[in-house]
C-alpha cells in the first residue's frame, strides 16, 4: 500500500513538476522576446526614424559656427582725410543651445545685469535664430571695458557666452558732417525682411548704414561676412578648426566733402537751425553740407543707451538732412523769374518799371518789402534792391504757364539726383492742375504773384536753391550735385538750359549788384575775390520768425564756389543772417585753396531786410 501510495504519488508528483518547468520557462520566453522586441523598436526608431535629427543634435553639442563680421569700407574726404572708419572693439556671443541647460535662467539673467539688456530682449534674439542653430548669436556689441571685466569675473555662471573681437565703426570728427555720412547700426526684424524678399544676402546681427553715405552706398562699404567652423569640448573650449572663410573688408569711398571746409562751415552756421550748403557750380561736386541741429554718430555704434537717446529728442528733429527738405525760397527765387521773363519773350531785358508801396491785384494788396518802393527799376536794380512790385510785374507779364515751366526746367520740384535719394524730397511746383486737384478751383494771376517772389505754394530745398545759383555762376548750366569723387569730365553732370546770353548777363549784374551797393553787403569783402550773391526772407505762420536765405558764388569772372545758407526761423533778413555766414565759408575756401592763412574781415554794418 505503501509503495502503490508511494509509487501513485510519485507518479502525482513528477508530472505536476514536468509542468511547472514549461510554463515558467514560456513566460520568461515571452518576458524576454516582449523586452528585446520593445528595445529593438525603440532602437529603429532613433536610428532610422530619428536618426537623423540626433545626430544633427550630437554634432550641435560639439560644433560651432563663429561667424566674422566683415570690416566695413573707409571714408574718406577729397584730400584723402579719414571721416568714417573702423577700430578693434568686443562683442558679446551667445550659443543658441544654452537655452536646453539648467544653466540658462542664471546665465541669462546675470549676462542681463552685465549687459543692462532685458531678459527678453535676450530670449527674442536666440528665438529669431532657433535654439538649435550651430551658429553664435551676437547679444551686444562694443561693449564697455567696465562691462568685459564683469563678463571676466562672472565666468561661472555665463555658461555658452563668449566674447569675441569684430570691427566697430568709428567717426573720429564726432559731429562732422553727421547728416553727410549718417550712422551704422543693427538690422532690424522689418529690414531683415525687407532685404530677404530682395534676395540681398544678409543675416541676422548685420551692421548697416542707417542714413546718409553710410546707407547710400551700403552695398560698395559693407565687405562679405566670413567664419570658423570649430570643435569644443564639454568645456566649450576650441580644439580644432575644421573650416575657415576669411571674410572680406568693403570698399572705401572718396567723398566731394572738404573736411576743413565742412568744419567752417558748421562752424559758420553755429547752433542755428537750418543748413548751408558748398558746391562746385561746374560739375555739382558737394564741397560741404550742414545741417542743425546735429549729432555724433558714435553714439550708434553700440547700443544707444536710453540716457543718450531722450538727450537727443530734445533736440527739434536733429536727424532731418534740412539741406534736403523744402521750404519757400523767398526772393532767391527771383533769379528764375528773370529767366523766365527774358527767355519767354514776354518781357524785354531792358524794360524799366515804377515800384510801389504796394500793388492791388485782383482786389488783393501785395505789399513792398519797405512799404515804400524804389522808383523806377530794370530788372539789375530789381534783383540789387530785391523789390517786389517789380517783380509782381514781372510775374503778371510773363504769366503762369511759363513761370512755372522755367521753375521746372531749373531743377525745381524734382530730386536733383544727389546720392542720398531716400532722404531727399523733391519740393512743391504747384500748378493749374495740382490747385484743381488739392483745393477744388484753379490757379489765380494772385498765385503767380505770389510765386514771382518765391512764396505761395512754391517749397524748395536748400540743395535746389544750390542749383538754382550755379546756373547764372556757370553761364546756363543745371549742374547735377553729387558726393561721390570721380574723375569724370564736368559736363556729365550738367545740361545746358541754351539760355539767351542776354538773360546770364542780366542775371550776372543784378548778382554783383546785390553785393556791391544791394541787399547783400556783407559780401563786399576784401577777404575774398569779387562775389555775387541774392538774399530771401520767407513770410511764415503768424508768430513765427521768418525764414531767411543767402545764396552767392566767387569769383565772379570764373566762379569755383557756390554757397548757400538757409537759417530756419531764424528772422533778421536773409542779408543779415544769411551774408556773413556766405562769407566765413568763402573766407574759408580761398584760405584753403591759397594754403596760406587769411584774417577774416569783420561784416559791414547791414541795414536792409531782404
Amino acid at each position: 500500500m505503501t509503495l502503490l501510495w508511494s509509487s501513485s504519488l510519485d507518479s502525482k508528483s513528477k508530472t505536476r513538476t514536468v509542468g511547472r518547468n514549461y510554463q515558467s520557462l514560456f513566460v520568461m520566453l515571452v518576458i524576454t522576446l516582449v523586452m528585446v522586441g520593445g528595445i529593438g523598436s525603440r532602437l529603429a526608431y532613433l536610428q532610422l526614424i530619428q536618426g537623423e535629427r540626433n545626430r544633427e543634435l550630437a554634432e550641435n553639442n560639439r560644433i560651432r559656427i563663429i561667424p566674422k563680421q566683415p570690416e566695413r569700407g573707409n571714408i574718406f574726404d577729397r584730400k584723402g582725410r579719414i571721416l568714417a572708419s573702423s577700430r578693434l572693439s568686443r562683442s558679446v556671443y551667445l550659443w543658441p543651445l544654452i537655452r536646453k541647460q539648467k544653466s540658462w535662467p542664471t546665465t541669462r539673467k546675470r549676462l542681463s545685469e552685465i549687459l543692462e539688456i532685458p531678459e527678453a530682449d535676450i530670449e527674442k534674439r536666440i528665438a529669431q535664430v532657433g535654439e538649435n542653430n550651430p551658429t553664435l548669436v551676437r547679444i551686444e556689441r562694443d561693449i564697455t571695458p567696465e562691462k568685459i571685466v564683469a563678463l571676466e569675473e562672472s565666468q561661472q555662471q555665463l555658461e555658452g557666452v563668449e566674447v569675441d573681437i569684430e570691427p566697430a565703426r568709428v567717426y573720429p570728427n564726432k559731429q562732422v558732417a553727421a547728416h553727410v555720412l549718417g550712422y551704422t547700426g543693427e538690422m532690424n526684424d522689418l529690414q531683415l525682411a525687407k532685404a530677404r524678399q530682395k534676395g540681398d544676402d544678409y543675416r541676422l546681427g548685420d551692421v548697416v548704414g542707417k542714413m546718409g553715405v553710410e546707407a547710400a552706398f551700403e552695398k560698395k562699404l559693407r565687405g562679405t561676412w566670413g567664419g570658423q567652423q570649430v570643435e569644443v569640448d564639454g568645456k566649450n573650449q576650441i580644439l580644432r578648426i575644421l573650416g575657415d572663410k576669411a571674410s572680406q573688408p568693403g570698399e572705401d569711398v572718396h567723398l566731394t566733402i572738404d573736411l576743413e571746409l565742412q568744419k567752417a562751415a558748421e562752424a559758420a552756421l553755429g547752433n542755428h537751425r537750418g543748413a548751408v550748403v558748398a558746391m562746385n557750380p561746374n560739375n555739382g561736386a558737394i564741397l560741404a553740407m550742414v545741417s542743425r541741429p546735429a549729432f555724433d554718430p558714435n553714439l550708434f555704434t553700440p547700443r544707444i543707451s536710453q540716457k543718450a537717446w531722450q538727450e537727443l529728442q530734445k533736440a527739434n528733429h536733429p536727424f532731418v538732412n534740412r539741406a534736403l527738405q523744402a521750404f519757400p525760397p523767398a526772393s532767391t527765387f527771383k533769379i528764375v523769374t528773370t529767366t523766365a521773363a527774358i527767355e519767354s519773350g514776354k518781357v524785354p531785358s531792358t524794360i524799366v518799371l515804377p515800384t510801389y508801396p504796394a500793388l492791388r491785384v485782383g482786389g488783393i494788396s501785395f505789399g513792398e518789402w519797405n512799404h515804400a518802393g524804389f522808383g523806377a527799376l530794370g530788372f539789375v536794380g530789381g534783383l540789387k534792391w530785391s523789390s517786389d512790385t517789380f517783380f509782381y510785374q514781372v510775374g503778371i507779364r510773363t504769366g503762369g504757364p511759363a513761370l512755372i515751366d522755367w521753375t521746372r526746367r531749373y531743377g525745381f520740384g524734382e530730386k536733383t539726383g544727389i546720392e542720398l535719394e531716400s532722404e531727399e524730397v523733391a519740393g512743391l511746383v504747384a500748378d493749374n492742375a495740382w490747385k484743381l486737384k488739392r483745393m477744388k478751383y484753379e490757379w489765380t494771376v494772385g498765385d503767380t504773384v505770389n510765386m514771382s517772389i518765391g512764396q505761395g505754394f512754391l517749397q524748395t530745398t536748400p540743395i535746389q536753391v544750390a542749383v538754382m545759383f550755379a546756373v547764372p555762376a556757370n553761364g546756363g548750366y543745371r549742374v547735377k550735385p553729387h558726393l561721390l569723387k570721380d574723375d569724370e569730365d564736368s559736363k556729365n553732370w550738367r545740361v545746358d538750359l541754351n539760355l539767351k546770353p542776354e538773360t546770364v548777363r542780366v542775371l550776372r549784374q543784378g548778382l554783383r549788384a546785390v553785393v556791391t551797393s544791394g541787399t547783400g553787403p556783407a559780401l563786399n569783402s576784401p577777404t575774398i575775390p569779387p562775389a555775387a550773391g541774392k538774399s530771401g526772407t520767407s513770410e511764415v505762420a503768424h508768430g513765427k520768425l521768418t525764414h531767411t536765405w543767402f545764396g552767392g558764388y566767387a569769383p565772379i569772372d570764373n566762379p569755383e564756389i557756390v554757397v548757400v545758407v538757409f537759417g530756419e526761423h531764424s528772422g533778421g533778413g536773409g542779408g543779415k543772417f544769411g551774408a556773413p555766414k556766405v562769407l566765413k565759408v568763402m573766407e574759408a575756401y580761398f584760405r584753403l585753396k591759397g594754403g596760406g592763412k587769411v584774417a577774416p574781415a569783420k561784416p559791414k554794418p547791414v541795414k536792409r531786410r531782404r
